[in-house]
């Protein structure tokens, strides 16, 4: 597909949906006014995380006191079968990320509510939800349509139907999806953003997942890399962070 066939496809579909056009004034915002706000810090930041980075395994055993090896042997199946799913997939999304950060996260802090921003083929949900289903928590997903791709009906493809009555997915921008969320759960043992990536975006939603948070919840976050805002947000806050890395991108994370 071509680039302005894409925005094309993209703009067409906003103009579909009257409940996305908050999301669609300010996507525009995003693309003019402010379009290096994406990257705003990003230099910065990277020499930073370089310099704290370890690897999933130490901090899954530093911040939770619990080694990750039983979860590929524990759910080789299930995982096993996701992985065929996204290969088979016709539709490219995101793939799987630091599961086990994920899952021990969830595990480390008996989770029965968890939310996460960004789903995509549903990788971070299916490591949320085996450990919810233990508990018969829930889990709640914010996620965008995708607009300019016929990929709506793969999204969380990954995750098995036997683990979706514990999940609740709100398929609007963060910025209607999370008000929605808080609405229905106030307090959250886990939460996961990999959604919105400026800078912006990102500060706002940090800022309104931490106060729902509750203490001793964990907070993680992807590619933190791209800009300063997960960098900013932790020095506003005095939070001692841990960065990971993992295939190359930084992961933030850290017990409220």
């Amino acid at each position: 597909m071509s680039e302005i066939t894409r925005v094309l496809k993209t703009l067409i579909g906003y103009l579909k949906r009257p409940d996305l056009y908050p999301e669609l004034g300010r996507k525009i915002i995003k693309n003019t006014v402010n379009r290096g706000n994406a990257f705003k810090g990003k230099e910065k930041t990277n020499s930073w995380a370089a310099g704290k980075a370890i690897s999933q395994k130490e901090a899954v055993s530093k911040l939770f006191g619990l080694e990750i090896d039983a979860f590929r042997t524990d759910y080789a199946e299930v995982l096993k079968t996701a992985d065929q799913k996204e290969k088979a997939c016709p539709v490219k999304m995101g793939g799987p990320g630091a599961l086990e950060l994920i899952y021990y996260a969830c595990e480390f802090t008996n989770a029965k509510h968890v939310v996460e921003t960004g789903v995509a083929y549903g990788w971070s949900s299916l490591a949320s939800l085996l450990s919810l289903t233990k508990r018969n928590g829930t889990l709640y997903s914010s996620d965008m349509p995708y607009l300019a791709q016929d990929g709506d009906q793969y999204v969380g493809y990954v995750v098995p139907q036997s683990l979706k009555n514990n999940w609740k997915l709100f398929r609007f921008a963060d910025k209607e999806s999370l008000p929605k969320i808080f609405t229905e759960n106030s307090v959250f043992d886990v939460l996961h953003y990999d959604s919105d990536k400026s800078y912006n975006g990102r500060m706002w939603a940090y800022d309104e997942l931490y106060k729902h948070l509750k203490k001793g919840g964990v907070f993680i976050s992807d590619d933190i890399g791209d800009n300063s805002a997960y960098q900013d947000f932790c020095e506003k806050n005095s939070i001692e962070t841990t960065v990971v890395e993992y295939e190359g991108k930084y992961i933030g994370v850290f017990v409220k």
